[in-house]
């Protein structure tokens, strides 16, 4: 069956029978475009009970129902799947963290701002942790920074009131207020630590929450780091 050039999208026949199955296939892989959120990134295996409308961007080494269907986005409509495959800067934007993915011609790139002929990329992402504050002067979350990334800032809400210290400080062993000191305990508080200029860690790095006036008793932050990452030629 012939497509049109671009998006891949079925075209009727001369006195084509059934035309509504043609005209109904592209609509919903249009739908799934325009609407331009995908429920999952780079899974392998299909989800056990899709619904209708459902959208995910395939793996690179699907099975199942998706097998031999790598980088598609893979479109539930009607019981089954309909595949539509990407073409360079195709962007959608992964529904689970409301990250923007663009495909560049062999891979998805999370955050992608700008690329190369060779696919170099850079990337901009925002990554986000959860935490449960327990007892002590300090609090540490796991390493949340990965090597090499650039950090333009660090962000955080007060989810559950902090108990123990008065204020507290934001940011990393050896600089322990580099993203905020003085900072709220009430629910609600928030930090916008902006870096005086970007910084570049070379090591996996946690984040470091240390009290003033008092040590830690209690309390839970969710913390996001807004970063820069580089991607090599291909």
């Amino acid at each position: 069956m012939a497509e049109t050039f671009r998006i891949g999208l079925p075209l009727l026949e001369a006195a084509q029978a059934q035309k509504h199955v043609t005209v109904n296939d592209g609509l919903v892989r249009l739908d799934a475009i325009a609407g331009g959120a995908v429920t999952s990134l780079g899974a392998n295996t299909p989800p056990g009970s899709p619904t209708d409308g459902e959208a995910h961007i395939v793996g690179t080494a699907p099975t199942g129902d998706w097998a031999s269907q790598s980088n598609a986005v893979a479109i539930r409509s009607n019981g089954g799947w309909i595949f539509l495959a990407p073409w360079i800067g195709l962007t959608l934007t992964d529904a689970a963290n409301g990250a923007r993915v663009v495909y560049d011609g062999a891979s998805w790139i999370t955050g992608h701002v700008a690329g190369s002929a060779a696919r170099a990329a850079t990337q901009m992402r925002v990554v986000e942790t959860e935490l449960t504050i327990g007892s002590g002067a300090t609090a540490d979350t796991a390493p949340i920074i990965a090597a090499n990334d650039v950090v333009i800032g660090v962000t955080a809400r007060v989810l559950d009131p902090i108990t123990g210290p008065t204020t507290w400080r934001l940011g990393v062993a050896g600089a322990d207020d580099r993203y905020g000191s003085g900072l709220g305990i009430a629910a609600g508080s928030y930090a916008l630590g902006v870096s005086s200029s970007p910084q570049a860690y070379y090591t996996d790095t946690p984040l470091r929450l240390t009290g003033e006036g008092g040590a830690f008793t209690g309390g839970r932050v969710m913390l996001a780091v807004h970063l820069m990452a580089l991607v090599p030629p291909a």
